[in-house]
């Protein structure tokens, strides 16, 4: 059975982006989030094996929604992704919990690499 993922990111292209590279390699892309409040929302309806978090969103930010996502599940698995320069958001996003992070602009193999490592294929 493919691996169930939700896509989190404000832009609408990015969002297309990861969705290719994930269909493309046999995941399955179940529901896409424009920002950290919708993230939560998804997230309790969906379920999904994977979430790949956006950084800078409006709303609320991808930590924030990190963070929440891990109150309802502790073994939520969360890739975050963000623009170059960003250290210290993404350090930040992996103290509170995130397995990964894959910059942007996205390159498929390193999408896939990270993918498949947090869900441990």
């Amino acid at each position: 059975m493919a691996n169930r993922i939700l896509v989190v990111d404000d832009a609408a292209f990015m969002r297309m982006m990861i969705r290719d590279i994930l269909s493309k390699n046999g995941y399955e892309v179940v529901g896409e989030a424009q920002d950290g409040a919708q993230a939560i929302e998804k997230f309790k309806e969906l379920r999904p094996d994977l979430i790949t978090m956006d950084i800078t969103m409006p709303e609320m930010d991808g930590i924030a929604a990190l963070k929440e996502i891990k109150k309802i599940d502790g073994n939520a698995k969360v890739i975050m992704c963000s623009a170059m320069g960003q250290q210290a958001m993404v350090i930040d996003a992996i103290q509170a919990g995130a397995k990964d992070f894959i910059v942007k602009p996205f390159q498929s193999d390193r999408v896939i690499e990270a993918i498949s490592k947090t869900l441990g294929v």
